[in-house]
């Protein structure tokens, strides 16, 4: 199966919920590679990387959210592939980047 890679931004109350932890777990159970961070506008954001079946699993598990977390929208891009990653990380917390133009390998 081929990889793709998203970036993706959450909506909603993401943060002090438990957001990027649940999203990492859920990465990696599916076998992702990529980043969630807070973003200082309170969104939850980052790339994930993976077969389309797993990535669509993984976004439903996002849909849902840990149990404090209330959902309101996931909003979601395709990206170029990234080689040589070798985990699903937490990065601190910055600006948005889900608005800029996508990077070219």
């Amino acid at each position: 199966m081929s990889s793709q890679r998203i970036a993706y931004k959450v909506h909603g109350t993401v943060q002090g919920v438990g957001f990027r932890d649940f999203t990492q777990k859920r990465a990696t159970h599916h076998d992702l590679k990529g980043f969630v961070k807070n973003t200082s506008c309170g969104r939850v954001e980052g790339e994930a990387q993976g077969d389309s079946e797993s990535l669509q699993s993984w976004l439903k598990d996002i849909h849902r959210g840990p149990r404090m977390a209330h959902v309101v929208k996931v909003e979601k891009r395709e990206v170029d592939v990234r080689e040589g990653e070798s985990h699903f990380g937490v990065m601190r917390t910055s600006e948005s980047a889900f608005d800029a133009p996508a990077q070219s390998s």
